[in-house]
C-alpha cells in the first residue's frame, strides 16, 4: 500500500502550506500528491507549480471535473503537463453532480451518466494514444460535432503534440454501485470519496472485474492527536458539507453513498439540518462512528492498529489529507 497527500481544493485563497506539504511528502518517499477542483481553484494550475518544485513524486488530479472542459480539452492538459513533469501524471476525473454541473458550469447534468463518463475516457484516451484523429458517434461528446448549429464543417483532427506517454494512468471518481463496476472496466484505478475497511464487501461485485495492477486509491483524512474526538471534528465538518451541501434533497450521490454504508437515518438527519441553515448541528449529527471508520485519528498506536485493517483489502494507494508534517512523517513510518 503505498501513500499519498491529498491536498484538495483551495478554500478563500491559496494555502501556504500546500507547496512545502508536497515537498516534505516527497522527502518522505510519498509516492503521489494530488489537487482537486470544485468552483474556486482548479487541479491542473496547483498540480503544474508543484511539479516545478519536485522531482520524483506523481502528480495527480482527484478530481479534475469532467463539466468543467470537453474531453479533448483535458487531455491536452494532460498531455502538457505529463511532458513538463517527465511522465508524472495520474489524471483522476469525476462527474460531480447536478448542483455543480448545472449551477456552475451552465450545462445540463448527463441524463446518462455512465454513457457520458465511458464516452468522455473513450475521447482522452483517442487524444493521448494518438493513432488516428479522434473521432466518436457520441451522445454526449461526438467528435466532430455535427449537432444544432453545426457549420458542417468540423473534421477529425489528432493532436499536434506527441503525448509523451500514450498509456497515461485515467482514475476515475465513482459513488454508485454500476458506476464503480463500469471504472473497473474502464479505467486504470478508482478514486473512492468514502471508504471503509469494515465494508469492503460493498465494492466486491463492482470490482470483480477489475484488471491485474488495477489501483484502488480512496482519500482518508488523518491526524496524529491524543483527543479522539477533537481529532474527527476536521472530519465531521467535511462530511457535514458534502451529505448536507453538495447536493439536492432530491439528488445527493454523497448522501446515498452514506446511505448504503448503513447510515441512511443518520445521513437524512444531517441534509435535512444543513439545507434548513443550521450547518453546526448539521455537523454535530455525523455519527462519530462514521466519521470515524473512514479517517485515521488518534495517538500513533491506534493509527498503526487501524492501518492494518486498511492492508487487509484492496486499497492500493491511500490518499491521505493531512494538516501537519508530523502526520506525515507518522504515516510514512507505519506503512
Amino acid at each position: 500500500m503505498r501513500l499519498g497527500l491529498a491536498l484538495g481544493y483551495w478554500g478563500r485563497g491559496p494555502d501556504p502550506r500546500h507547496l512545502e506539504l508536497a515537498r516534505e511528502a516527497e522527502r518522505l518517499g510519498y509516492h503521489s500528491v494530488w489537487t482537486a477542483e470544485a468552483w474556486g481553484s482548479d487541479a491542473f494550475t496547483p498540480l503544474t507549480w508543484i511539479a516545478a518544485h519536485t522531482s520524483r513524486i506523481r502528480l495527480g488530479t482527484a478530481v479534475a471535473q469532467m463539466a468543467a472542459r470537453s474531453p479533448t480539452a483535458t487531455a491536452m492538459h494532460a498531455l502538457t503537463l505529463d511532458h513538463l513533469s517527465g511522465g508524472r501524471l495520474l489524471l483522476g476525473l469525476g462527474l460531480s453532480g447536478p448542483q455543480v454541473v448545472e449551477g456552475w458550469y451552465g450545462r445540463p447534468f448527463p441524463d446518462s451518466p455512465l454513457t457520458a463518463t465511458r464516452e468522455y475516457v473513450d475521447v482522452v484516451r483517442q487524444v493521448l494514444r494518438r493513432r488516428a484523429p479522434v473521432t466518436l458517434e457520441g451522445r454526449h461528446h461526438a467528435l466532430p460535432y455535427r449537432g444544432p448549429g453545426a457549420t458542417g464543417l468540423g473534421r477529425p483532427l489528432r493532436p499536434i503534440t506527441h503525448p509523451l506517454r500514450p498509456d497515461l494512468p485515467v482514475l476515475l471518481g465513482a459513488e454508485g454501485p454500476r458506476n464503480v463496476a463500469q471504472t473497473a472496466r474502464i479505467a486504470d484505478g478508482w478514486l473512492p470519496l468514502y471508504w471503509s475497511p469494515l465494508r469492503t464487501n460493498l465494492h466486491a461485485e463492482a470490482l470483480a472485474a477489475a484488471p491485474p495492477g488495477f489501483l484502488v486509491a480512496p482519500l482518508v483524512r488523518a491526524r496524529v492527536c491524543a483527543d479522539l474526538a477533537e481529532g474527527l471534528l476536521p472530519v465531521k465538518a467535511m462530511l457535514g458539507f458534502y451529505i448536507g451541501g453538495m447536493g439536492h434533497t432530491r439528488r445527493n450521490f454523497h448522501a446515498d453513498l452514506m446511505a448504503r454504508m448503513g447510515y441512511e437515518e443518520e445521513a437524512g438527519r444531517v441534509r435535512e439540518l444543513f439545507l434548513a441553515g443550521r450547518r453546526e448541528e448539521a455537523v454535530a449529527a455525523v455519527p462519530d462512528a462514521f466519521a470515524d471508520e473512514i479517517s485515521l485519528v488518534g495517538p500513533r498506536g491506534r493509527i498503526a492498529e487501524r492501518l492494518e485493517l486498511w492492508r487487509a483489502g484492496p486499497v492500493t494507494d491511500l490518499l491521505v489529507t493531512a494538516p501537519d508534517p508530523e502526520t506525515l512523517r507518522v504515516l510514512a513510518e507505519l506503512v
